[in-house]
């Protein structure tokens, strides 16, 4: 195998196809045969100007070593840096400060020798390539940057991809401040009123090519990183762009001040909302296309900041409809009682937790589930979150005097069978939601509480009668989002007695023989963790609970009776997920709330 050192002894050229397949085969990685075939259609041209590793990966072959894993690309690439003595590195878009790296070479030299700057830092810039040997450039790189060179061996796939993308976003960006030029310095920092004024002087116009051109790119870019919500965000000198990812919010880009008002003016025309109002705040939304032909609708909301508006766009995949309950994070108990509480013909059910919890997923997913030809399903929402066909959905316009309870009121008249309502916020609403399940009507609906048993409490708050409540509630489900461990480098661990003490306590729960640890890997960016999944407390209102409903609440007896029929709390639901390797100990106390009860 060849070491670092044989990089500079060996010729500068470009590997060919029939050196990449006579190491392979050298490494019993393909047989001779295999290889022998392939470089015969390379001989004849059939391959011109394509890179070895592509070839190669797209031809289906599984490796010939155990346990014969398939030969992608990815893995070839792995491969190569390993035999030629020189670090694997994946790209990580989120990791990378674009202005600067595109700064450091022209797109028409990067793409002359398929290399991509991806680090700078005082003493070195390092380049990706994957073409170990190709020596040409190196040299002249150095002497302009005057700096060590570092080269790294990426997938020539990311490699292309990326060298299109960040320089095109970056000459978006640079031809925007070119167009802006005129602009007094210290821009950013007027009043909102001087905001307003300076976005109307037309001196870089919303529909510029260069600025939808870096909000397309912000858009694809949130898709490829699985972002859950978008934050354009003023600041005093410059312009943030956030994503949330898995549940936690990562800066991605920073954008002149000038260039990220006209960006915000772009998104709010594609979301048709008014934009020279900047002073009050907006909500919008965004339907479009990803380019594999995926429909994703984005909620937008606008806030009036000192530095300027700030935008967050809340994208929402129509796939999560399509998740049954078990990849939510069901177990197959909770699936049988939630799916015996929604075929009741009438009631109320309740799904609570903090915002970000993933309500609505649930509730999506249910009403997908209970929305046959045969039932009318209608909505009451603010706003509507995800427009689906299966449902008859209303919006909340506080303008026209149209509340959840006249929402309510009206969808009555409806012929509806299954209610949801986006939210129990007041008495008029809770006693509209009481009204309609008293009438033989399935009500969904949200609460905003802690655990399952406080949301009873809550109800007794907005002023339903206990008796009401005994009548008509049939469960209610609290729901909390943990991330999930990534398969690909989660490492196991000796589970610490007090943290996992802490996390059952006061239950009994037999601790595991081994957990897993969150590592880190190019993967999942150096989170150790890639995904969410529920916890779900579920209680269901049995005969036995109802005599606790009284006007003086006694909350601990009837958390203590709801234990007793069946509900775990979040945190034993969290110690379960632990013990079966899905996440951590620390990721469960850190979203789940502690058991309120003196012994189980």
């Amino acid at each position: 195998m060849s070491t670092a050192r044989d990089t500079t002894r060996i010729a500068s050229h470009k590997l060919s196809l029939s050196e990449v397949l006579d190491w392979m085969v050298a490494d019993g990685m393909v047989s001779a045969e295999k290889a022998q075939l392939l470089s015969g259609l390379d001989a004849r041209g059939a391959y011109k100007d394509k890179h070895p590793l592509i070839i190669l990966g797209k031809r289906g072959w599984n490796d010939e070593r155990p346990p014969n894993l398939p030969l992608t690309v990815e893995s070839l690439t792995a491969w190569l840096a390993a035999r030629c003595g020189l670090p694997f590195a994946r790209i990580d878009p989120l990791k990378l400060d674009v202005q600067r790296i595109t700064s450091v070479v022209s797109l028409p030299y990067a793409s002359r020798y398929n290399i991509l700057p991806v680090e700078v830092t005082p003493r070195e810039v390092v380049i990706a390539t994957a073409e170990p040997y190709d020596q040409e450039w190196e040299r002249e790189i150095s002497q302009v940057q005057k700096k060590q060179i570092r080269r790294v061996i990426t997938n020539p796939e990311d490699i292309a991809r990326y060298l299109v993308e960040f320089y095109s976003i970056s000459r978006s960006v640079l031809g925007a401040e070119k167009q802006n030029e005129g602009l007094p310095a210290g821009a950013g920092i007027q009043n909102l009123e001087q905001l307003i004024e300076l976005g109307r002087s037309g001196k870089l116009d919303s529909n510029d090519q260069h600025i939808v051109s870096i909000v397309d790119w912000l858009l694809q870019y949130a898709f490829d990183q699985r972002a859950s919500d978008i934050h354009v965000e003023p600041r005093r000198d410059q312009g943030l762009i956030r994503f949330r990812i898995d549940g936690v919010l990562q800066q991605v880009y920073q954008l002149p001040s000038a260039v990220l008002m006209p960006v915000t003016s772009r998104i709010k025309i594609l979301a048709r909302m008014d934009i020279a109002e900047k002073r009050r705040p907006q909500d919008g939304r965004i339907k479009t296309r990803t380019p594999d032909g995926t429909e994703v609708e984005l909620r937008l909301s606008t806030m009036p900041t000192a530095f300027g508006e700030k935008l967050v766009m809340r994208i929402f995949d129509p796939a999560v409809l399509l998740k049954d309950f078990r990849a939510l994070g069901f177990t197959e108990s909770d699936q049988k009682l939630w799916d015996g509480l929604i075929e009741q013909p009438h009631g109320i059910i309740l799904v609570t937790g903090p915002t970000g919890s993933g309500k609505t997923t649930t509730l999506y997913s249910t009403l997908k589930q209970v929305a046959k030809p045969e039932v009318n399903v209608c909505t009451v929402e603010d706003p509507i979150e995800l427009v689906e066909p299966a449902f008859n959905q209303m919006q909340v316009h506080q303008g026209i005097d149209l509340s959840f309870a006249s929402g309510v009121r009206t969808l009555l008249r409806q012929d509806p069978d299954i209610i949801m309502i986006g939210e129990i916020r007041d008495a008029e609403t809770a006693d509209m939601a009481v009204q309609a399940a008293l009438t033989g009507h399935l009500v969904f609906s949200t609460l905003h509480t802690n655990d399952a048993p406080s949301s009873v409490s809550r109800l007794l708050d907005l002023g339903v009668q206990p008796f009401l409540i005994q009548s008509t509630l049939l469960g209610i489900i609290a729901q909390r989002l943990v991330r999930t461990l990534c398969s690909h480098c989660k490492r196991e661990t000796q589970v610490d007695d007090a943290q996992w003490d802490m996390l059952v306590s006061p239950w009994k729960a037999q601790k595991p023989r081994k957990v897993y640890e969150a590592v880190g890997c190019l993967e999942c960016r150096n989170t150790g963790y890639k995904g969410r999944v529920g916890l779900y407390e579920m209680l269901q209102f049995t005969p036995k609970l109802k005599p606790y409903v009284q006007e003086r609440l006694d909350l601990d007896a009837m958390r203590e009776a709801a234990f007793k029929e069946g509900m775990k709390p979040l945190r034993l639901r969290g110690a379960q997920k632990v013990a079966d390797g899905v996440t951590t100990l620390e990721e469960v106390m850190r979203v789940a709330p502690p058991t309120a009860v003196q012994r189980p």
